[in-house]
């Protein structure tokens, strides 16, 4: 379990999140929802390691990890798939899969990655900066595939993607899932997230606005508070 307890955080002084209390499961589909500026990311990277709260506690399996370095998360088996392609453009396909595998396995995690996205397979020695926009977010998300996480932060990785491949893409969440580990998913596609969702938290202005199952979420609620979301 990935708990967060009245997390305060925010940027330069200015606050951001004001008592946020957030709850993923094991083996369980957490959707953040909200509109732009709600905190969502603030909230993602907190619970990542890249940003250290202003007040409030964060546990993974009551064990406090308030504070901690992103390495160090990662070791907890935390992994953050960031807005915008969390990838070395730089790299071949092959090198980006090959620095995220666990040492000695490298083999392995490139037949997890190509089994998950076969187009993978196609451009491992591709440099990831020259392929399409969906090839280099699937590319993003095998390295939560082949890291094999307990708990998987996703940040908007369908922006920006043909819908053909925002398909291929909530196919990896589902097959991410079943393979137990836990997933908090923050998504432009309210509809679609509620969909694979197990649970749901609705941000806005720093605080959470509903939490619990997404048949008791209100339409009228979401509605009032996504101004602007997708459906």
């Amino acid at each position: 379990m990935l708990e967060l307890r009245g997390i305060d955080a925010g940027y330069a002084g200015t606050p951001v999140l004001r008592g946020v209390d957030l709850q993923v499961p094991p083996s369980s589909v957490v959707a953040l929802l909200g509109p732009n500026g709600a905190g969502k990311t603030t909230l993602l990277r907190v619970a990542s390691g890249l940003l250290k709260p202003t007040a409030g506690r964060m546990t993974i399996d009551d064990q406090d990890v308030t504070g901690r370095s992103p390495h160090q998360l990662v070791a907890r088996g935390v992994c953050h798939v960031p807005e915008g392609r969390g990838i070395f453009p730089t790299l071949t396909v092959r090198d980006n899969l090959v620095l995220q595998s666990v040492p000695g396995r490298e083999d392995e995690a490139l037949e997890r990655a190509v089994s998950a996205f076969p187009r993978l397979g196609e451009r491992m020695e591709q440099v990831a900066r020259t392929m399409s926009g969906g090839e280099q977010q699937m590319l993003a998300l095998a390295r939560a595939y082949v890291q094999n996480p307990r708990f998987v932060l996703l940040d908007e990785v369908s922006m920006g993607l043909a819908p053909k491949v925002v398909d291929e893409i909530f196919d990896f969440l589902a097959l991410l899932a079943s393979s137990g580990a836990s997933l908090l998913l923050v998504e432009q596609y309210v509809s679609r997230a509620l969909q694979v969702a197990d649970y749901v938290f609705l941000m806005n202005r720093g605080r959470v606005a509903f939490a619990g199952e997404p048949s008791e979420l209100d339409t009228d609620l979401l509605a009032e508070q996504y101004v602007g979301a997708r459906h």
